[in-house]
């Protein structure tokens, strides 16, 4: 395994077997994604008024959202990068609203498990720097994520 990956599900509603699954597909993410060895990642599960509040204080939005991630690799201004070749990167966190996820699944027509794999994706590439705010990053972003899901066999 690439990723040290810590759950933690505040919901009580995700089964073991669904993290193992998330793991092994971020594991399958990290490795095409050249991600090094060892990469630190927090995945936890809430429910919409736990994400309500993060999304407001966080991004200034008050309502609930799918997932939200935190990257800790991301250089703010004026930090210092501290490179030592002994120490794992620190990806950051991937927060998921499993009410928002179950909804969506229902919405679009596809599984949970399929709504969360997507869902974990899709943070765990934020947290590589990939983003969604212009027209040509919302492609390369959304390809990928495609791409990963379905070499996995994670499909709708």
């Amino acid at each position: 395994m690439i990723l040290n990956i810590d759950f933690i599900d505040e919901t009580n509603e995700v089964t073991k077997e669904q993290m193992n699954i998330i793991e092994q597909l971020l594991n399958y993410a990290a490795e095409i994604e050249h991600v090094p060895s060892g990469a630190e990642v927090g995945i936890s599960f809430v429910d919409n008024e736990r994400i309500r509040i993060i999304n407001r204080d966080y991004r200034g939005k008050d309502q609930p959202t799918d997932v939200i991630s935190f990257a800790l690799e991301e250089k703010g201004e004026g930090e210092v990068e501290i490179v030592d070749a002994d120490i794992p990167p620190l990806l950051g966190d991937i927060i998921i609203s499993i009410p928002k996820a179950k909804e969506q699944a229902k919405e679009y027509g596809h599984s949970f498990m399929r709504e969360l794999g997507f869902l974990a994706v899709h943070g765990f590439l934020h947290l590589l720097g990939y983003d969604h705010k212009t027209e040509e990053e919302e492609k390369i972003m959304f390809s990928k994520q495609k791409d990963i899901l379905e070499r996995y066999g994670l499909t709708r």
